[in-house]
């Protein structure tokens, strides 16, 4: 008997596992999704106001107002003149011989409602103090009392159009080499910023768990980073998957290093100060979501470029999955082994200042390993390592199972191309 229809079946069509396994991830990905916004909602921050910290409020309780300045003059003088901070339009009174020597410099206020008048600041000659030089731009704070009295005093440097041209030619340089996909990731860039910003750190502020708000935030952001950089489409969701999983991952690590380690925070003065002033907010919690967070660029750098690797090597002819996988691992070994020591040697060298105090106090290499301080930055590097590590067999894996043998990288795969089983 004949049959009105012929089966066929293309070398280069999808195997199998294919369309399942593309649907199963796919479903996972929308599945998470809906969780981390269901997060969102039941941790999103109550807004609820928090006192300022002492060291950056006025007078009367407010925020600290910053004036720009400019440095018209500075040489040696008598400290403890009467018109250091004040508001001058006459030069300034001579200090007191028996207070000292100090560096006075004369500053020309540029904003605020003293704008063209000048003040004058005193600095001792102590390590530590601005060294300012006539010409230099500054910040300063302008202080009023309860009785309308205003001060100013040293607040910082202005680094604003300098800050702004590298910004610009960093953003000029990714975009002239990578178009419109390096546009993309600035964006991305922009709404991981947001997310911190927005949900975070006020979620942080209100005293709301480390654990379940870093995941929430650090999962929003690699969906929209992956997916705006990259596209949408099976090859970052397979990044995707394998980044979350490994994030999932480095939380669990990150708890237990801190845990195991009796990791307090406290050695740092910023959390010194948040523990001083926010008292509600957890400070291990706090270096838990740093863990975490840290943790998101060197994971979705590794999981993207395996991910990617996987499809370009299943492209080739008469390839099967086990080959992509082993292909890809090759790759991935390498990825390891440089990533791993950029990732010590990016923490050893934001410790170098500790590290040489260290090194002139005598200290014994095991007191200085086990140091709060140090041991940190050694968990830190541990934990990253460990994520990293694990989660290139992992999205390898996936994208080896997702990867079609056979079939050109440059065809389109958005979950809506997934193929179906063909007889």
């Amino acid at each position: 008997m004949t049959h009105g229809h012929s089966h066929s079946h293309s070398l280069r069509g999808p195997a199998p596992l294919g369309p399942l396994a593309a649907r199963i991830v796919v479903g996972l990905l929308v599945v998470i999704g809906a969780a981390v916004l269901a997060g969102a909602v039941v941790l999103w921050p109550s807004q609820q106001k928090v006192d300022i910290p002492l060291p950056f409020q006025d007078a009367t309780g407010g925020a600290v107002t910053t004036e720009a300045g400019h440095v018209t003059s500075s040489s040696l003088g008598h400290c403890g003149s009467s018109s250091a901070g004040r508001v001058l339009t006459s030069a300034p009174t001579p200090g007191l011989p028996e207070a000292g020597e100090c560096v006075q410099s004369v500053v020309e206020i540029a904003s605020g409602p003293n704008a063209g008048a000048t003040t004058l600041l005193e600095f001792s000659l102590t390590p530590g103090q601005p060294n300012l030089a006539a010409g230099e731009d500054i910040r300063i704070i302008r202080a009023v009392d309860q009785h309308g009295s205003t001060t100013y005093a040293f607040y910082d440097y202005e680094r604003t159009w300098p800050l702004v041209a590298l910004a610009l030619a960093f953003a000029v340089v990714v975009v002239a080499v990578a178009r419109w996909r390096g546009l993309r990731a600035l964006i991305g860039i922009v709404v991981a910023f947001g997310v911190l910003m927005v949900f975070l750190l006020p979620a942080l502020r209100d005293g709301a768990s480390a654990v379940p708000v870093s995941l929430v935030a650090s999962a929003a952001i690699l969906y929209a980073v992956i997916y705006l950089a990259h596209g949408v489409s099976l090859r970052t969701s397979a990044a995707l998957l394998g980044t979350l999983t490994s994030l999932l991952l480095a939380a669990v690590l990150s708890w237990s290093a801190i845990e195991l380690a009796q990791l307090t925070g406290l050695s740092e003065d910023q959390n010194n100060e948040v523990a001083a002033y926010l008292g509600h907010v957890s400070i291990t919690g706090l270096l838990l979501a740093g863990f975490i967070i840290g943790s998101l660029g060197v994971l979705n750098d590794v999981t993207v470029t395996q991910a990617s690797t996987a499809f370009e090597l299943a492209a080739t002819e008469n390839t099967s999955r086990r080959a992509v996988f082993t292909g890809a691992m090759r790759v991935g070994r390498d990825h390891i082994a440089s990533t791993v020591y950029t990732l010590v040697l990016a923490y050893a060298g934001s410790s170098l200042p500790l590290l040489l105090l260290f090194s002139v106090a005598n200290r014994s290499l095991s007191d200085v390993l086990t140091s709060e301080s140090v041991a940190i930055e050694i968990a830190r590097s541990a934990v990253g390592g460990i994520a990293l590590a694990l989660s290139v067999p992992l999205t390898t894996a996936i994208a080896a199972v997702l990867a079609t043998p056979g079939e050109s990288p440059n065809v389109p795969t958005t979950p809506a191309d997934i193929p179906r089983n063909r007889t």
